[in-house]
């Protein structure tokens, strides 16, 4: 070839390479598939870097939504406006597999619409029935109600009294028999208008439903008898009221005693801030006589006034929906709870929801046990027709949508079983010492109650020098009288001991340590007491003496015997009381003696023992001091031998 010719292949200069080098160099390239494959793997490790190095945080809030309990993937994905396919891979992303009619749960439920940039407000399923019926109405639907009352105040001075004078007095004659017994809320008529009456055990009740957030009472009417003035449970009353912003009203009850002083009940009143209207205040005091039933009728009146400032109105033409007052089992006709129709109007045939339970109203029996179609606004019925028992202080709603009821009834079904398992067991003195090995308790908690003031006083002091660098003794409540359910639910709330010096629990509050696992030790010896909590705080518990209830008797009558003493005529309310068995003489809840049985007689018998039901002559070794209306209690104190936990 010329010298200035261009190569056919190479570089200018470079001589090409042979052919069959060329056709091996051809050979050792990859195919087009390799080629892909190759690629792939590269993506594949350098990913995780690109993820590493440029991270996707939540998208900004741009909205809010409604989120209620038991939400479905579906009903969440129709507020977010979003398919349920990307809901349900946010839940696969979770590990959790779900269907589109899966509910979930509040919780989830927030953290999934603030991925989709969303934020929630929760509200029950019965604020959002109400929340869509209040948005559906108009203003002309509302119509005046009748107000509910409670008649509270202090033990004697006249509650009772005061509401059965209103009843006979405003109830035709037909009706005034057995209200109470049926429903335990009635109505009376004044002028053509309705006031309704809860008949509770006072504040009890009315904190109790306070609690779980339902308002049953509009008007408060504090009774204070004219011959007694303020007492404790009096002040109670009113700090319940007020925590309620409830308007009081106040009835100052005796005023046909001799001794009656209103004026003084107006003073003692005013240092608590309740200034009556003729003093320059604004709270309406009415003096009444519920013997005489002087002034009855203007003390409707009043209620009726106050009402008016209220402008208390509801709509009869809603779905019905109200507060749960009781609830109870009975043999004939099933669960039966008794409901106050807060708004809206009651039929029989309305499906309804209330708390975790979901029924059916198969019928409706008013105050006096008659069956009725509807209940109006304001109008307390009891109602049949519920699949298992509700709580007092639930929320009753009808609802319109079966399924979703049925569905939010489960949900709330399993929530309840989950917060059971996981309940925690009450302290107990026992345990005490193990968990202060394991340090989970720093402070021991007690609530006392005793039979006189300086014994309260003195008691507290005692125990709270027990205190040492590892334990706390800490009194929570120092009271005098009988162990109440009160006492009870406070030390369930605490996790707290309750002590008892002198002193019996009720019947109730037995009931409710029992059910909520309270420990009430009950002590007549100042040294016993202060041994026992220092063993339990030193955790040298050794084995113990524990009292074991036998029985309870009535005095009836008391006569005395020569050469015998003073015998009671008793009845065996409970159990058993057995000859030569420790017993404890109570006189209102406090115990007066503690003796053993000297005697026991059935008619002219000696016998060993006697049960429930029966009636017989006791007498009481070394003691004749004894009441008609006294209780005798009998017991065993049985050596027993504290529980090894694992």
């Amino acid at each position: 070839m010329h010298p200035t010719s261009r190569a056919p292949m190479g570089v200018a200069g470079i001589a090409p390479p042979p052919v069959e080098q060329q056709r091996r160099l051809i050979d050792k390239r990859p195919s087009r598939s390799q080629r892909d494959r190759i690629q792939e793997q590269e993506e594949k490790v350098l990913r995780p870097t690109i993820r590493r190095e440029t991270p996707s945080g939540p998208p900004p809030i741009n909205r809010e939504i409604t989120v209620t309990e038991g939400i479905t993937v579906k009903e969440l994905s129709e507020r977010l406006d979003v398919k349920a396919s990307l809901v349900i891979k946010k839940l696969v992303d979770r590990n959790i597999f779900a269907t589109i009619n899966q509910t979930l749960d509040s919780k989830l439920a927030t953290d999934l619409a603030r991925e989709f940039g969303a934020s929630t407000a929760t509200i029950t399923f019965e604020e959002q029935a109400m929340q869509d019926v209040e948005t559906a109405q108009v203003e002309k639907d509302q119509v005046k109600r009748a107000p509910v009352v409670t008649i509270m105040g202090h033990v004697d001075h006249g509650k009772t009294s005061l509401l059965d004078a209103i009843r006979l007095a405003h109830v035709a004659e037909k009706e005034a028999g057995g209200i109470t017994q049926h429903i335990g809320a009635y109505h009376v008529e004044r002028n053509g208008r309705k006031i309704v009456f809860i008949d509770t055990p006072g504040h009890e009740a009315f904190t109790r439903m306070r609690a779980r957030g339902a308002k049953v009472t509009d008007v408060v009417v504090l009774v204070v008898a004219a011959d007694d003035g303020v007492m404790p449970q009096t002040l109670e009353a009113i700090d319940h009221a007020r925590a309620a912003k409830v308007p009081i009203l106040v009835a100052i009850n005796k005023i046909d005693k001799p001794d009656a002083q209103p004026e003084r009940i107006k003073q003692q009143l005013a240092d608590r801030s309740l200034l009556a209207e003729d003093w320059g205040g604004d709270v309406v005091m009415v003096p009444v006589s519920a013997k005489t039933k002087q002034n009855l009728d203007l003390l409707l009146e009043m209620i009726l006034l106050v009402a008016d400032m209220l402008d208390l109105k509801a709509n009869p033409s809603r779905p019905a929906m109200g507060p749960v007052l009781e609830a109870k089992l009975d043999r004939g006709r099933g669960p039966v709870a008794t409901v106050l129709v807060r708004n809206g109007t009651l039929h029989v045939g309305d499906y309804f929801i209330c708390g975790s339970v979901f029924g059916k109203v198969r019928a409706m029996l008013n105050d006096l046990g008659e069956p009725v179609r509807e209940a109006e606004p304001s109008m307390p019925v009891e109602v049949l027709g519920l699949e298992a028992l509700p709580e007092a202080g639930d929320s009753f709603q009808v609802v319109t949508d079966t399924a979703k009821a049925k569905q939010i009834v489960l949900y709330r079904e399993a929530k309840t079983r989950e917060q059971t398992m996981a309940k925690s067991s009450r302290l107990t003195l026992e345990q005490l010492h193990k968990q202060l090995e394991a340090g989970e308790v720093k402070e021991l908690p007690i609530i006392l109650k005793t039979d006189v003031g300086g014994s309260a006083e003195v008691l507290t002091d005692t125990l709270q020098k027990l205190s040492t660098d590892k334990v706390r003794i800490r009194v929570l409540h120092a009271g005098v009288g009988a162990i109440t359910e009160s006492d009870v639910l406070l030390a369930s709330t605490s996790n707290a001991i309750v002590i008892g010096f002198n002193v019996r629990p009720e019947r109730g509050a037995e009931a409710i340590a029992d059910e909520e696992k309270v420990d009430v030790r009950l002590h007549t010896i100042i040294y016993n007491l202060t041994d026992e909590i220092k063993r339990a705080m030193t955790g040298l518990l050794e084995p113990v003496y524990r009292e074991v209830y036998r029985g309870k008797a009535e005095v009836r009558d008391t006569f005395r015997i020569s050469k015998v003493g003073m015998v009671a005529g008793c009845f065996v309310q409970d159990g058993q009381l057995t000859r030569g068995s420790e017993i404890r003489l109570l006189r209102d809840n406090v115990v007066v003696h503690t003796g053993r049985v000297g005697s026991l007689r059935r008619f002219k018998d000696d016998v060993s023992e006697v049960r429930t039901g029966m009636e017989c002559g006791v007498t009481i070794e070394n003691f004749g001091d004894i009441k008609p209306g006294d209780i005798i209690e009998a017991y065993v104190t049985e050596k027993v031998t504290p529980e090894v936990f694992a």
